[in-house]
């Protein structure tokens, strides 16, 4: 008999590409709008940005800021440092819809996500998708990387009411998807939302570490450094 009946999984660069997909929208969003005029050296910029979101998303997992405060804050910090530019709120918001709207139509999966959709489909798993991003830009992600069709539930943050590492998210999708907590694994590549959230709530996890050089800081049930050895579990 198996161990689990139910897979709790996340999206973002766990199975779908978001930060090289990122890449790719954030300099379509830097030639269409013209960013050159106050930043010579584009690269500027980027890394301007990357350090930003990353910071902002992690206040927001906690809860330390809203939404709408990530939206405008991860484009005013990083424009305030270009040449003779006055980042208004209305303007990040512009840019921010622009960027996002490239975003959310690339196709790219993380390597391996695919053939692993397929294979815990073929084993008739239970899947339910656990998000914290935005409700309008997942469902086009995951249309535009046709893994709309995999999922029996998909749980996003603004829907729970709760971020993840929040134990209330994951309650919420136990509620949701009908699942039992003893028979549920988590599978997600962020240590402290996805893995340690999922602990804290009593749901055995799956580590996805990408950059092996840096160990799971803390305890798993698993820990995979490609998508594919999951097989080997499942």
């Amino acid at each position: 008999m198996r161990p689990y009946n139910d897979l709790f999984i996340d999206f973002d660069d766990t199975l779908y590409d978001t930060h090289g997909n990122a890449i790719i929208a954030l300099q379509e969003m830097f030639c269409v709008k013209r960013l050159e005029r106050f930043f010579p050296d584009p690269q500027v910029f980027y890394d301007a940005y990357w350090s930003t979101n990353i910071d902002l998303w992690t206040k927001y997992a906690q809860g330390e800021i809203t939404r709408d405060e990530l939206i405008v804050e991860r484009f005013r910090r990083p424009l305030s440092i270009g040449e003779g530019l006055n980042p208004t709120e209305e303007y990040c918001l512009e840019l921010s819809d622009c960027f996002l709207d490239f975003c959310s139509n690339k196709p790219g999966l993380v390597e391996g996500a695919q053939e692993l959709m397929d294979y815990l489909r073929g084993k008739g798993y239970h899947m339910t998708m656990c998000s914290n991003g935005f409700h309008e830009i997942q469902y086009k992600k995951l249309r535009a990387c046709g893994l709309e069709g995999y999922f029996d539930h998909v749980i996003l943050s603004e829907d729970a009411g709760y971020n993840k590492p929040a134990p209330q998210f994951f309650d919420y999708a136990v509620r949701m998807s009908g699942a039992a907590k003893e028979k549920t694994l988590m599978i997600g590549d962020n240590y402290n939302t996805d893995i340690l959230g999922a602990k804290n709530a009593g749901i055995s996890t799956a580590f996805f570490n990408r950059y092996p050089e840096y160990p799971a800081p803390g305890p798993v049930n698993y820990e995979v450094t490609s998508l594919l050895e999951l097989r080997d579990i499942l």
